[in-house]
C-alpha cells in the first residue's frame, strides 16, 4: 500500500472556493479585462491579480489566458463562471428575502419597461395586482435611462418588460404575448388607400420616432434598412400620446405596436396599415433565473397574458 503524497494531501485540504472568487470570475467575464473587473469590484488591479493567483494556486489550474484581449477564460474558468451564475443570483435573492422578513413585508418588485408605449397596457392591470399582493412594494420605471440588464443582474431591478431576448444562463425571459407593428397616419393620408405599406412608401414621409438609437427601432432594423430606404425626415417625439396626436394632425406617420393606436383608430382619428407582409414581435418578462418561479412574478405574468389576449 502506497503512502499518500504529503504535498498533494496538504494542497487538497487548502483548496477551496470562496464567495469572493465567484464574484471575481463573474466580474472578469462581464468586464473582459482585469482592469475593468478590478474597477467593478472596488479593488486595485494588483489586489485582484493577487487574489486570482492565490485561487489558481489552490486549484492548481489556470483560470484565464494571460495577455488575451478581451480576456478569455479557460475550461476551468468557465466551470467556475457557471457556478457563479448559479450561486450569486440565488444568494442575492435570499438576501432580499431575509431583508424583507426583517422589514416585515413581502419584498419589493422594481419593474422597468424597455418600451415607450407599454405603460399604456401595464397601468390598467396594476391595481388588481396590488390588491392581490398588498405586501409587495411595487415600483415602475418607464423606459429607464440606464443599462437595464446590468441593473437586473445587480439587483437594482427585479423585472424588465422587453422584446429583446439575450441568450444567457443567469437570466430567464418569460414569454408573455405577441404583437404586430403597424404604420399609423391621418385618415386623409394618401397611404390609407393601400392595404399594406412598402419601404418605398416612406421615402417622402416624415417619420415620427422615439428618441432612441435606430438599432432598437424595428421600423428601421426590420423594415427600412434591409430595403436600403431612408424616410424623408425623422422627427423625434418622446411621448406616445403626443406622437399619436401629431400623426392624427397630419404632421407625420409613426410605426407603433397595434395596442398603442387602437383607441385612436376606433374613434376614426387614425388609420393603421401593416408594414410589408407584417412585422411580429414578442414581449417577454426578463428576470434573474433564480427568481423566475416567484409567485408574485408568475401572478403578474398571468395578468399580462390575460390582458393582452383580449386586445
Amino acid at each position: 500500500m502506497g503512502v499518500p503524497n504529503q504535498s498533494t494531501s496538504h494542497q487538497n485540504t487548502n483548496a477551496g472556493i470562496d464567495l469572493k472568487h465567484l464574484k471575481t470570475i463573474s466580474a472578469l467575464a462581464e468586464q473582459g479585462s482585469l482592469a475593468g473587473a478590478a474597477l467593478s469590484l472596488n479593488l486595485t488591479q494588483s489586489a485582484l491579480s493577487h487574489q486570482l493567483k492565490e485561487l489558481e494556486t489552490r486549484l492548481n489550474l489556470e483560470l484565464f489566458l494571460r495577455k488575451s484581449r478581451p480576456l478569455v477564460l479557460t475550461a476551468a474558468g468557465q466551470h467556475l463562471l457557471a457556478l457563479a451564475r448559479q450561486v450569486l443570483p440565488a444568494l442575492a435573492q435570499t438576501e432580499r428575502q431575509l431583508l424583507a422578513l426583517h422589514n416585515g413585508d413581502a419584498g419589493r418588485l422594481h419593474l422597468a419597461l424597455d418600451c415607450h408605449s407599454c405603460i399604456q397596457w401595464l397601468l390598467p392591470l396594476l391595481p388588481g395586482f396590488r390588491r392581490q399582493w398588498p405586501g409587495v412594494a411595487l415600483e415602475v420605471e418607464s423606459v429607464p435611462g440606464f443599462d437595464a440588464i446590468s441593473a437586473l443582474l445587480g439587483g437594482q431591478l427585479d423585472l424588465l418588460l422587453t422584446s429583446d431576448v439575450q441568450a444567457r444562463g443567469d437570466l430567464h425571459f418569460e414569454p408573455l404575448f405577441a404583437f404586430d407593428l403597424t404604420l399609423v397616419m391621418a385618415p386623409d393620408h394618401p397611404l390609407c388607400q393601400q392595404a399594406r405599406i412598402t419601404p418605398d412608401d416612406l421615402k417622402q414621409e416624415v417619420l415620427l420616432v422615439y428618441p432612441v438609437e435606430r438599432a432598437r427601432m424595428d421600423v428601421f432594423s426590420r423594415f427600412l434598412q434591409p430595403a436600403g430606404v431612408e424616410p424623408a425626415r425623422c422627427k423625434p417625439v418622446d411621448n406616445t400620446s403626443v406622437m399619436l396626436q401629431m400623426a392624427a394632425a397630419g404632421l407625420g406617420v409613426a410605426a407603433l405596436p397595434r395596442w398603442a393606436s387602437e383607441e385612436f383608430v376606433r374613434q376614426g382619428l387614425l388609420e393603421a396599415r401593416p408594414l410589408g407582409t407584417g412585422i411580429r414581435r414578442h414581449m417577454y418578462g426578463a428576470v434573474r433565473a433564480a427568481d423566475k418561479d416567484q409567485a408574485c412574478l408568475q401572478s403578474l405574468f398571468e395578468r399580462i397574458r390575460t390582458q393582452m389576449a383580449e386586445q
